[in-house]
């Protein structure tokens, strides 16, 4: 299968894939760095990266397909964690020049329960500088660009995982929403952003003590591949007084819907202000 074909695959079809041995861990990170390496300089979706672990990893992960293993939900998948998600021993900047050289020694919950379902993290996706924006640039790395004309704006915060989805670079890609960062980045590029009820997804650092208005939560290209990550990321911790226990496995796949009766609003100009 050429690379293009193979990235060109929801995550849910990949996970499947990597289950039957019909592609590795092996092939599909290394199919992934490549298409970062061709894409990534025209829209700059992808800033800081540890590919030399990532590879490690996707060994590990291949051998463990050899071995029959039970496999988690994410296994042997690349993924993309936000830049506002601190990620044990990777730049973690915050698009700020005020955290340009801090590399945390540790990964925050919802990133350990990534990696823990066998998500192989590649690398950081961009925000705007804090997450403060609608927009995806900041002083450390600069500005991403829309997936379909890299002069426009992917939106924000969440835009470098919305653009790294939309693009094809990574199949698995976090984001966080406050005002609207899982969703209009993912309106903008053309791919599917879930903002949770506040509590589903653990945050333990919650800057403004225990509001409910900063969420953590998943993106995909398909509604089926937010799913597989929403159901790594949710469930309780002690770190997190809103968080509550769920069972991860009910959230795995889409709830079956009849879309039959379902009458959508649209506008195209918002009364004056062109979209």
């Amino acid at each position: 299968m050429a690379n293009e074909e193979l990235l060109a695959l929801s995550s849910v079809e990949m996970r499947r894939r990597i289950g039957t041995k019909e592609i590795s861990p092996v092939e599909l990170l290394e199919a992934s760095l490549q298409r970062i390496k061709k894409v990534n300089p025209a829209v700059n979706a992808v800033t800081a990266m540890c590919v030399d672990r990532a590879r490690k990893e996707a060994k590990a992960a291949e051998a463990a397909v050899r071995r029959g293993e039970e496999l988690p939900l994410l296994h042997g998948l690349p993924a993309g964690i936000k830049d506002l998600e601190e990620t044990k021993g990777l730049l973690t900047t915050y698009g700020s020049p005020l955290y340009r050289d801090f590399v945390p020694a540790y990964d925050n919950v919802m990133v350990g329960r990534v990696r823990a379902a066998g998500a192989i993290v590649v690398g950081k996706t961009n925000v705007p500088e804090f997450g403060a924006g609608s927009n995806s640039r900041n002083p450390v790395w600069g500005a991403s660009g829309n997936p379909f004309n890299p002069m426009l704006n992917p939106g924000g915060s969440s835009g470098g995982s919305a653009v790294a989805l939309a693009t094809d670079m990574l199949p698995v890609c976090t984001g966080s929403d406050t005002g609207g960062s899982l969703r209009n980045p993912a309106s903008f590029c053309g791919i599917v952003g879930f903002r949770p009820s506040p509590g589903m997804v653990a945050v333990e650092r919650r800057a403004m003590g225990w509001t409910p208005i900063s969420v953590l939560g998943p993106m995909g290209r398909t509604v089926a591949d937010v799913s597989l990550l929403f159901a790594t990321q949710i469930g309780q911790h002690d770190t997190d007084p809103l968080s509550f226990p769920l069972d991860s496995m009910a959230y795995a796949e889409p709830w079956p819907v009849d879309l039959g009766s379902l009458r959508v609003a649209y506008t195209e100009d918002y009364g004056g202000a062109p979209v």
